[in-house]
């Protein structure tokens, strides 16, 4: 039985499995392992990437488009303004053009931000730690089936993670299925009308244990979004060969510790010059046409790609079964959830 107080839930009679120490040696094993198996699936080599960049340069992520980034004047530079990066979608594409990676080969990094709009949960954070990736693809290669294959090869290296995990800690037991489930979020609607995107997703994560949801960001039947995507990283209003729309979506998984869907990866295809200019339309934003990332994209600068980001603290806590990323992960809490969190016996990293 799950209960909730302000944003915080606590699963009845929850006890850590592993200790301090165990759980910062897994910390490690689990991201070593699990970084090392991605970059293999994908063909992916490491680059290092910044912490924050220029203002005004359109190279950001908004995610769902509303986020205010952390921004500070320069001391050096006339006290122009650099912000502190959400997630790195654009500047990842940028990168596989500096570099000259071609199509069926890859980059990805280890990914630091801050996110100060956050809503601080069992799952969110302050901070923000994950692999973001991205590779290079065809024209051809920008369909749905090219997308799941992906997916499946990331859900492989997760099931590896769990196996060598479970193995190095017997008190720990894998939940993951072996397959995981894709479905449309219009589907998803029209499977449970009577229900939110939340309350969707872990009707359908209960039932399959692992799902991909795609076509994020595209308004639904309903008039609404599944959740919300900024304009011009993922590719969400291009039909697909079934003829839905999007190209992109999410993996979710059944997390019996905390009986609800956890989402693990964002991903998709990203914008073409044709996608980016409908998606800016859409969401009237056409004057972002006019920022560099954008500039370079519609003139054929760019490669197009496919990539995502993949939650490392996030992860590391699914697999070694806590219940709240700040026993993963060090960051800033209300003293009143870090009090509530130490009574409930899931003790927060100071």
């Amino acid at each position: 039985m799950l209960f909730r107080s302000s944003n915080l839930l606590h699963p009845e009679n929850y006890r850590p499995v592993l200790n301090r120490k165990q759980t910062e040696q897994g910390i490690k094993l689990i991201k070593d392992f699990f970084q090392q198996n991605l970059a293999t699936e994908l063909r992916l080599s490491r680059v290092t990437a910044p912490l924050f960049v220029m203002q005004g340069l359109g190279i950001n992520d908004d995610l769902n488009g509303i986020e205010r980034a952390v921004s500070f004047p320069i001391k050096d530079l006339g006290d122009a303004r650099a912000e502190v990066v959400h997630s790195l979608a654009k500047w990842k594409r940028l990168t596989l053009a500096e570099y000259d990676i071609q199509p069926g080969f890859g980059i990805y990094t280890d990914m630091n931000a801050i996110r100060a709009d956050e809503e601080l949960d069992n799952l969110h954070s302050l901070y923000v730690d994950q692999w973001d990736w991205e590779a290079v693809i065809t024209k051809e290669q920008r369909t749905t089936n090219f997308l799941e294959n992906i997916v499946q090869r990331i859900y492989a290296a997760l099931l590896r993670t769990e196996y060598l995990t479970c193995e190095q800690y017997a008190e720990l037991s894998p939940f993951l299925p072996n397959q995981i489930h894709f479905i449309h979020s219009q589907d998803l609607l029209n499977m449970y009308p009577e229900l939110n995107s939340k309350q969707r997703e872990n009707a359908i994560c209960k039932k399959y244990g692992a799902v991909f949801i795609e076509g994020i960001g595209a308004t639904l039947s309903n008039g609404e979004k599944h959740d919300g995507r900024a304009p011009d990283y993922d590719d969400w209003s291009t039909p697909n060969e079934s003829g839905k729309t999007g190209l992109n979506g999410d993996i979710l998984i059944w997390y019996p510790v905390l009986e609800r869907a956890v989402e693990l990866s964002s991903m998709g295809i990203r914008v073409d010059a044709e996608a980016l200019i409908k998606q800016l339309k859409i969401e009237g934003k056409e004057e972002r046409k006019e920022l560099f990332f954008h500039k370079k994209l519609l003139h054929d600068e760019l490669p197009l790609s496919i990539g995502g980001g993949i939650g490392q603290s996030r992860l590391c806590m699914i697999l070694l079964h806590k219940a709240h990323i700040g026993e993963i992960q060090a960051s800033i809490w209300p003293e009143e959830m870090r009090k509530e969190c130490q009574r409930l016996g899931m003790p927060l990293i100071e």
